[in-house]
């Protein structure tokens, strides 16, 4: 997967090699500091919304310290936490929906990586009452979303528990006038699903502005969505992202495959 060291003095490495889960923290914080910041860039994330990834041995997650600015993310503000949200280093602070993460995190031992979002056109449907449908091809990648209907901020294990109970085994999940969540294996399919996740929320709010919109059928999303799951074209969208965020900043970037 792609890999974006993010240094103080801000310079961008981008080397797209890894695809293990158990790594060790510190590759991942750069992962982490780098798909938290083309998020933001996207306006997908915005001064709140946490990226975490498990650490090895299941002892806990990294996660961006409550403190951080999403605008301006370093590796060195993803801190290692238990599933209680205590520090196990340092003395930053976790973010307040912590909770949202450890209770995935507890529930699916397959979820490596779990970003928190909110994004634009995925909470404008929820605000109206609308819910996720299929419209884009990509859209197949994420299968089925369910909503989470109780608006409210994550800050309880309880409602940590019956946000994971409503995602269940699904990718994605809707928070009602709140947000989104994501989740995967690795840091770059939690990313690309995000992505996914609100392009398909946009283009059917711009279908409902002139029509009803037409989703995609089950089998439909079932073939599609195999095909557009495979790594090279997850591996793509990341590389596109992660161009775009590093041209843009000025920022030198080196690859290697």
């Amino acid at each position: 997967m792609g890999m974006g060291m993010i240094t103080p003095t801000g310079t961008a490495t981008t080397t797209i090699t890894r695809m293990t889960m158990n790594i060790k923290p510190e590759p991942v914080r750069d992962d982490l500091a780098l798909a938290l910041a083309m998020l933001e860039r996207a306006e997908i994330i915005d001064f709140n919304g946490h990226f975490s990834a498990r650490l090895p041995n299941s002892r806990g997650l990294l996660i961006n310290a409550a403190d951080s600015v999403r605008s301006r993310i370093r590796a060195d503000d993803f801190i290692e936490i238990d599933f209680e949200g205590r520090p196990l280093a340092g003395a930053r602070t976790a973010p307040m929906e912590f909770h949202l993460h450890a209770q995935i995190y507890l529930r699916r031992p397959d979820v490596h990586a779990i970003v928190h979002t909110h994004p634009r056109w995925s909470t404008v449907l929820t605000t109206a009452g609308h819910g996720w449908q299929p419209v884009t091809m990509q859209a197949a990648v994420l299968g089925s979303v369910p909503t989470f209907e109780q608006t409210a901020s994550i800050n309880s294990a309880a409602l940590g528990q019956a946000l994971a109970q409503c995602l269940g085994e699904r990718k994605a999940a809707l928070m009602r006038r709140h947000g989104a969540v994501t989740v995967a294996a690795s840091v770059r399919d939690a990313f690309v699903q995000a992505v996914y996740l609100e392009e398909n929320a946009h283009r059917q709010y711009l279908a409902l502005q002139i029509g009803t919109p037409q989703p995609l059928s089950e089998d439909e999303c079932a073939t599609i969505g195999r095909n557009l799951s495979r790594p090279a074209l997850l591996q793509k969208v990341w590389d596109y992202h992660a161009a775009r965020y590093l041209r843009n900043d000025g920022m030198s970037t080196e690859a290697a495959r």
